[in-house]
């Protein structure tokens, strides 16, 4: 599997967790590869990096969620967090998670540019602007 395979498993765990409250995020994440197996009907199984790259992401980004929202919120003037697309609340998340808390250094452009294709496939016509804007804005400040 990709990394950017893995990061569409981890923008479905983090939008089932953005809706529902679950005690077990080891069993979520089992639930999202299995229905995505199932969906895909062929999926190459994770690799060692990539699940614990996964779970990485998905354990990482709740638990800095707090302060990851304040600084996409202090961006995002026009777009309170709670109004913005869910799926694009949830790509900034992670892609913030990714550029600022990650064990794994990417350079902010990859981080960027995987969050924009992201968000021009699961989201809005003018979502990848958005999210590419939001992200940007970080970058430049930090």
């Amino acid at each position: 599997m990709s990394r950017r395979q893995a990061r569409h498993v981890v923008l479905q765990a983090l939008f089932q967790l953005d809706f529902n409250s679950v005690e077990d995020m080891n069993k979520l994440l089992e639930d999202v590869l299995a229905a995505r197996d199932e969906h895909e009907k062929i999926s190459p199984k994770l690799s060692t990096d990539d699940l614990e790259y996964v779970q990485d992401m998905v354990h990482g980004t709740v638990a800095n969620r707090e302060e990851i929202d304040q600084l996409i919120g202090a961006k995002s003037k026009e777009w309170r967090l709670e109004r913005m697309p869910a799926i694009d609340r949830n790509i900034l998340r992670m892609a913030v998670y990714e550029m600022k808390y990650s064990k794994e250094h990417l350079t902010p452009n990859i981080v960027i540019n995987e969050a924009v294709e992201l968000a021009k496939k699961f989201s809005t016509d003018d979502s990848g602007r958005f999210v590419n804007g939001i992200l940007g804005s970080i970058v430049r400040d930090n």
